[in-house]
């Protein structure tokens, strides 16, 4: 870790320091992304909730 802050290290621009942030950020959103497709019994749960959402209008 030393190394990471000696005074010889280059820094980088905050603007740099935020594009690399959000960039990291979305590649660990795709790769953490759930499943598209429901378990079937929570799936049961909300076809049963919209039909009652549209029973009652």
């Amino acid at each position: 870790m030393a190394g990471l802050l000696a005074d010889d290290s280059e820094q980088i621009d905050l603007r740099t320091s935020r594009s690399i942030c959000d960039a990291v950020g979305e590649r660990l959103q795709q790769s953490l992304r759930p499943e598209a497709r429901l378990p079937t019994h929570l799936e049961q749960l909300l076809n049963e909730l919209k039909q009652r959402d549209s029973d009652s209008h």
